[in-house]
């Protein structure tokens, strides 16, 4: 690489040609040669501002007289943009370089023929790096899909091998004299083994508890029914053995609850009458509660049930169980019953919470109607027979009959007003409560339970005066 310095012995006398050159408007370009000469050529591009000169190859030039002065030059690589050209620098032969009359100072570049191979050679790598074709995006986004489904069908068979089908896993455990069973095949099986003449009486208590345990679940209490279970826990409700009338009660109550479906089967199967009998005629008091669960249960938002029940003789069979009880736990559920057939009534026909006057809702009102809980109420002494609940000393006790006497107010107001020892047991329980929730109140405690038996009794009393 030959190299040019611009540090040159006749700089200043350079420097003064050039100025007078500008001075007379000479349209012509100055070029350097390594001798020190000026060679003055024709600007071609008309640039009065800037005067220009190429670093050519001189063959006539001896190198080796300045070898040693070239070895302590800074070579400067020069680029497609102006340089500024600092003296002791030097430049590669075939550079650009300019006399920038403004500025006063040498600039430098890549020459013509350097320029136009850089320019190429860069655009040519640009369209390597940054040129992608159509076809090219496709076929990535292609891969990018069939990488993804790749993965989900990895994903999926790493899952299934973690797991094995039932099936396999049914055979595996036949080997090992194990049995793995659906709730459909367990209540077949404990149906069965109940129904056998061979199962004793422990074994079938013991059925029966897994049996209410099953029947919680809506879908279960439904199959249960069809496979005969329904009738054989009526059948249990009527045994001869207490224990078995209880926890068949009980299995029959769960089966029952929030279950239409079931409700009906057991309507047709005479479930109604058989609870009524067996509350009739059991003396034990388990068999009562259960009993009682049952119906209530049966007779829940089913006002066919509950017109049967009236029309048989259920609140007189109710009022039996409602006196033989000292201990008030058999009231409490007697008045819970009664409580539910008189606010669903109200609530379907008089407060009109259901808006969608269809069908099936006038067939509701109409079913409702035929239900005239109240008149029966007062026929049969209820209005005088709730208010004993307030006796007993248990708070639940208390407040289910003021729900109760609440609701059956429109009815037995004159009753509740010529019952003395009423209206002087509601003053009594209201100061008793009302101390109950000052003293919560000094405790921090708001909205405390007594406070919300305290208004029951306002309300009560409002309705009496």
């Amino acid at each position: 690489m030959r190299l040019i310095s611009s540090h040159d012995g006749g700089a200043s006398f350079l420097l003064a040609c050039l100025l007078l050159l500008h001075s007379c408007h000479i349209d012509t370009v100055v070029a350097l040669k390594l001798d020190g000469t000026l060679i003055l050529v024709k600007n071609t591009e008309g640039d009065d501002e800037d005067k220009e000169f190429t670093i050519e190859d001189d063959d006539d030039y001896d190198y080796d007289d300045e070898e040693d002065d070239f070895e302590d030059l800074e070579v400067v690589q020069p680029n497609e943009r102006w340089q500024t050209l600092k003296p002791g620098q030097a430049v590669p032969v075939g550079s650009h370089v300019r006399l920038n009359l403004q500025t006063g100072e040498k600039e430098v570049r890549l020459g013509e023929e350097q320029l136009k191979y850089w320019t190429e050679e860069h655009r040519e790598t640009d369209e390597t790096q940054f040129s992608i074709s159509p076809a090219e995006i496709k076929r990535a986004m292609k891969k990018i899909k069939e990488d993804l489904n790749q993965e989900k069908n990895d994903d999926q068979e790493s899952v299934a091998s973690k797991f094995r089908p039932i099936e396999e896993l049914k055979k595996d455990m036949l080997a090992l004299e194990l049995m793995m069973e659906t709730d459909v095949e367990i209540m077949q099986r404990l149906l069965d083994q109940y129904n056998s003449t061979n199962t004793t009486t422990e074994k079938k208590l013991s059925i029966l508890l897994e049996l209410e345990y099953l029947v919680h679940q809506v879908d279960n209490a439904q199959i249960m029914c069809s496979l005969g279970g329904l009738q054989l826990m009526l059948e249990g409700v009527n045994s001869s053995d207490a224990m078995l009338q209880e926890n068949s009660a009980f299995v029959l109550g769960s089966a029952l609850a929030s279950n239409p479906m079931v409700q009906v089967v057991a309507m047709k199967y005479g479930a109604l009458q058989r609870l009524l009998t067996t509350l009739a005629i059991t003396k034990h008091n388990g068999v009562k509660k259960k009993v009682l669960f049952a119906m209530a249960s049966l007779l829940r938002h089913f006002p066919y049930a509950q017109h049967h029940f009236l029309s048989r003789g259920g609140l007189q069979v109710l009022s039996e169980v409602f006196r033989a009880d000292t201990e008030g736990i058999l009231r409490t559920r007697v008045v819970t019953i009664l409580y539910d057939m008189i606010t669903e009534k109200e609530l379907i026909t008089h407060l009109g919470l259901d808006e969608v006057q269809d069908d099936s809702h006038q067939e509701r009102v109409r079913q409702y109607s035929e239900v005239s809980i109240q008149a029966e109420l007062l026929e049969k002494g209820w209005c005088n027979m709730v208010p004993q609940l307030l006796e007993f000393s248990e708070h639940d006790y208390r407040e289910k009959a003021l729900h109760a006497l609440l609701a059956m107010a429109p009815v037995c107001l004159d009753q509740y007003r010529s019952n003395g020892s009423l209206l002087a047991l509601l003053l009594s329980l209201k100061q008793q409560y009302w101390d109950l929730v000052q003293s919560e109140m000094i405790l921090g405690e708001e909205n405390s339970y007594f406070a919300e038996i305290v208004e029951l009794i306002d309300a009560l009393q409002v309705k009496i005066t």
